[in-house]
């Protein structure tokens, strides 16, 4: 199965970057969970964590403010005005 680029920034650097299995993000829609070969997505971000699950199960959270999230042929992009590992 093919696995999600993904890079987490803030606006002041860069927060996490790398492959994973899952990506679930709260947006002002709601909670989205986004896997392999999603379409292709924009949405804005709603305060709140962004947790990433590694190829290998593993996984991390970022909390995350005021940007958006991106999607486009499994590349994921989070950009926030603030944003951290937790």
């Amino acid at each position: 199965m093919a696995a999600l680029n993904v890079s987490v920034v803030s606006a002041d650097q860069e927060v996490w970057s790398g492959e994973a299995a899952m990506v679930i993000a709260r947006t002002v829609e709601g909670e989205i969970g986004i896997l392999p070969g999603h379409e292709p997505l924009l949405a804005i971000l709603a305060q709140g964590e962004v947790r990433v699950t590694l190829p290998g199960g593993e996984k991390l959270t970022a909390d995350a403010a005021d940007g958006f999230l991106s999607v486009q042929s499994n590349v994921v992009q989070v950009v926030a005005s603030r944003a951290a590992l937790v």
